[in-house]
């Protein structure tokens, strides 16, 4: 189970004017805890205006390509901790960071001849960064065409390293970037935001069916929900579509959606983490099966609280739950019996949780 371990800052670089990329010490002792794959994302736990905040920022860093271990972190407005990583973290200073977690990734083989078409968004080009630099590296036979949306090309995030990798895989590694307020004369394809309209033109004119594709998008909410809506149109397999929610996005989704129905009465819970078991009463209708074992002192682990990530993911290995919302597990995680344990509600008499079970 992810647990948090306390990291020393080893290096800040101001990426843009409101991003900065972070780089951990990770101790020797704890290195195959902080290995990862691709797209994965770390959460941080931080003390703000005497607040605990648990956030989560994508690795930006490859683990095959790279030596380090590096997270992107954009400042949002009214973000209390994206601001104080931004303006107040320094070198040197320690944090709380979780080992790493997700599934917005797949899986790495040097006979794969695939096109990964990526499309990103502002802060969303984090993942992105680390999966098109493990293909390059582990790939050989594969190629990479990214659309990156961002207002100008002042916002755009690792803008120097994505144009050198660019020039180096120049037959492996298209790049194009879509700005709001582009250069005089840019063709207007390359122009405005990612609408449905223009995603569709993109995929026509760069892209094309017959490849062996596979698709991950990344961004603003409006932007990821446009990308989608094209590809379901061009009915493109389920399976070959990755997305990745950010917080904010997965709270905007869910306030578009009409509330779950309701059950009544109480089950027996059983919760399982680290070996103990602790048995609760819990109200069908109330509060999720995190927040009545964190109320009750067990240690579980959670970040988002919001169905985006999978920190709070465990196995349900008798009886049957609800999740409001799923954004980070995969229907074959869901089909073997994985929940969201934030997101979840008992449904039959009696449930039994067990988070031990990976």
């Amino acid at each position: 189970m992810a647990r948090f371990h306390t990291l020393t800052v080893k290096e800040i670089t101001r990426e843009t004017a409101d991003c900065v990329s972070i780089v951990f010490d990770i101790p020797e002792a704890s290195k195959q805890e902080f290995s990862y794959i691709q797209g994965q994302y770390l959460t941080l736990k931080l003390h703000v205006g005497g607040e605990e905040l648990r956030r989560s920022y994508s690795l930006c860093s490859s683990p095959v390509a790279d030596s380090e271990v590096r997270i992107a972190v954009k400042k949002v407005d009214g973000g209390r901790a994206s601001t104080w990583l931004n303006n107040e973290l320094h070198t040197g200073n320690k944090l709380e960071v979780m080992t790493p977690m997700g599934n917005f990734w797949s899986a790495m083989d040097a006979a794969n001849e695939k096109h990964y078409v990526l499309f990103a968004g502002g802060s969303g080009i984090t993942p992105m960064l680390s999966i098109l630099k493990t293909v390059l590296h582990s790939e050989p036979k594969s190629r990479i065409s990214l659309f990156y949306g961002n207002r100008d090309e002042q916002a755009v995030i690792f803008k120097a390293q994505i144009d050198a990798l660019a020039a180096q895989h120049g037959n492996r590694l298209s790049v194009f970037h879509i700005l709001e307020n582009p250069a005089p004369g840019t063709a207007a394809l390359y122009t405005g935001i990612l609408t449905a309209e223009k995603v569709a033109a993109l995929i026509e004119n760069h892209i094309g069916l017959n490849g062996n594709n596979e698709y991950f998008i990344c961004g603003p909410g409006p932007m990821m929900e446009n990308v989608k809506q094209v590809l379901t149109q061009l009915r493109i397999d389920s399976k070959l579509i990755h997305i990745e929610y950010f917080q904010a996005v997965a709270e905007a989704v869910k306030a578009a959606e009409t509330a779950s129905t309701q059950t009544a009465g109480t089950s027996k819970v059983t919760v399982i983490l680290d070996g103990e078991e602790k048995v609760f009463d819990i109200p069908q209708n109330g509060s999720s099966i995190l927040d009545v074992a964190y109320d009750a002192g067990m240690d579980v682990p959670f970040a988002c609280k919001g169905g985006v990530c999978c920190t709070c993911r465990a196995k349900v290995t008798e009886g049957q739950v609800r999740m409001d919302h799923n954004f980070a597990l995969t229907d074959d995680e869901v089909s073997r019996g994985y929940i969201l344990t934030c997101q979840s509600h008992p449904v039959s008499e009696n449930v039994v949780v067990n988070f031990d079970e990976f």
